[in-house]
């Protein structure tokens, strides 16, 4: 199960990989907060989606409980956040943590929220990337499951530079999601041990 808010590109890649035997995983379908490409490249692909919108609700916790039933009714043992553009908030997290992954743009603990690839840009790093993370009740600081650099590079806009993180993000959320599929990377709360991938 892939949540989604954008134009999609690293969902796509995700399905793309699914759909290709030996991958040890497929996709059941995608979830939006609002209207989005990433909708549009799944049902490309006959991948079911939902979109649940938080205007539809009184508050947040409401929201929140609304999409974890939407979620629910494909049961999923992987919910993939790719993209998603809104924080999952505890009654979310009370049916789905420790099965829940999130991409980041940015090389965690460092750069958290909404900003990754500009607040790097701001700081002044040589190096930045992209982490994959599981989702806990903070913003962005649940336990690393792997992450890959890349530099910044002289003349790096936030788009140029962010659209070099997506090239490396897309390849690392394929290969992650494998392995938590073939049981290489255990999440919190199932048994055995969690893998951190950290390039040299």
């Amino acid at each position: 199960m892939i949540l989604a808010s954008g134009a999609g590109s690293l969902a796509e890649a995700l399905i793309e990989a699914a759909a290709q035997p030996p991958y040890p995983a497929r996709v059941v379908a995608l979830g939006a907060d609002r209207p989005a490409e990433a909708l549009e490249r799944a049902r490309r692909h006959s991948i079911a989606t939902f979109t649940v919108f938080p205007n539809d609700f009184p508050g947040r916790q409401e929201w929140n409980l609304g999409l974890a039933a939407a979620v629910r009714a494909f049961a999923p043992d992987l919910v993939v956040s790719a993209g998603f553009m809104r924080i999952l908030g505890k009654p979310f997290l009370d049916r789905f943590e420790g099965m829940t992954i999130n991409t980041h743009p940015a090389l965690l603990p460092a750069f958290p929220g909404a900003h990754g690839v500009r607040d790097a840009l701001a700081a002044g790093v040589s190096v930045t990337g992209c982490t994959i993370h599981e989702v806990d009740q903070g913003v962005d600081t649940g336990p690393i499951l792997a992450q890959r650099e890349v530099p910044v590079q002289q003349g790096d806009t936030e788009a140029s530079l962010h659209e070099r993180i997506k090239e490396v993000e897309r390849a690392m959320l394929i290969s992650t999601v494998a392995a938590i599929a073939d049981g290489a990377i255990q999440l919190r709360g199932r048994p055995g041990h969690t893998y951190q991938e950290v390039p040299q």
